[in-house]
């Protein structure tokens, strides 16, 4: 018997092509693209994000940062950790305090793990702990990223930010927020048009799926955003600079 081979079709085709057999093959060609897209804009935004943000931080510094802005949560080289990153590959000798970021755990879960891959010195801590440890001086600096930037320089990022940004402010702590430019939205005026997600219960009740730890009857609050206001925000670093969060939108209204 003799196989009769199919003859190839241009991508063309495939990709535009409604026959149920090309499904796969066309999940996979775009898959493809986004991770060649998404590589490329990764390295762009290495050197164009993490460059100015790594010179805000001076050797020997320790720099605290909440949730996970890293690869796992941004791809590529990340955002703030991007810009840990960099300072820690031009030979600045840092070391990172990771807030665990309670109740999703993220900080724990996924910062440090990023970290101890990449070698850099991190020490896990507890949100509580950053008041006390910042009156120490043991903090130089405090990093983030962010989910969304008003026009006004507020900045939408996990539960826990806004805390972290008022006791940076009253220890005299500079507070940076680091994010593709994208991530600015001038329609929206200030934080407090930004829609705030209400999440599970069950991630409070509980610690990452443990047992519950409260009654089962208690009343639960769990946000899954906070707003920092732009008056406690030193800077927002971006792949067209770092800004003060007033310029922002003078910067990048279209």
């Amino acid at each position: 018997m003799v196989l009769e081979l199919a003859k190839p079709r241009p991508i063309w085709q495939i990709m535009f092509s409604t026959h149920h057999t090309d499904v796969g093959l066309l999940y996979l060609t775009f898959s493809l693209l986004a991770m060649f897209i998404g590589g490329a804009m990764a390295i762009a935004l290495r050197v164009e994000l993490f460059a100015p943000g790594a010179q805000l931080i001076q050797d020997g510094q320790t720099i605290l940062t909440h949730c996970n802005a890293g690869a796992l949560a941004t791809a590529g080289y990340g955002t703030a950790l991007g810009v840990i990153r960099a300072a820690w590959e031009s030979g600045k000798k840092i070391e990172v305090l990771a807030d665990e970021t309670r109740p999703v755990l993220q900080g724990a879960r996924l910062t440090v793990w990023e970290l101890m891959q990449d070698g850099i010195p991190v020490t896990l801590i507890t949100d509580s702990m950053a008041g006390s440890i910042m009156r120490k001086g043991k903090i130089q600096v405090c990093l983030v990223g962010a989910d969304r930037i008003a026009a006004n320089g507020d900045v939408a990022n996990k539960i826990g930010t806004y805390s972290v940004a008022v006791l940076a402010k009253m220890h005299g702590i500079p507070f940076y927020v680091a994010a593709p430019y994208s991530t600015i939205d001038v329609k929206t005026q200030t934080g407090d048009d930004i829609p705030i997600e209400e999440r599970r219960r069950e991630e409070v009740m509980s610690v990452h799926g443990s047992e519950y730890i409260a009654p089962n009857d208690v009343n639960i609050l769990n946000p899954a955003f906070d707003v920092t206001p732009a008056e406690y925000i030193s800077g927002i670093i971006t792949e067209r600079g770092v800004f003060a969060p007033r310029d922002i939108a003078r910067e990048f209204s279209p």
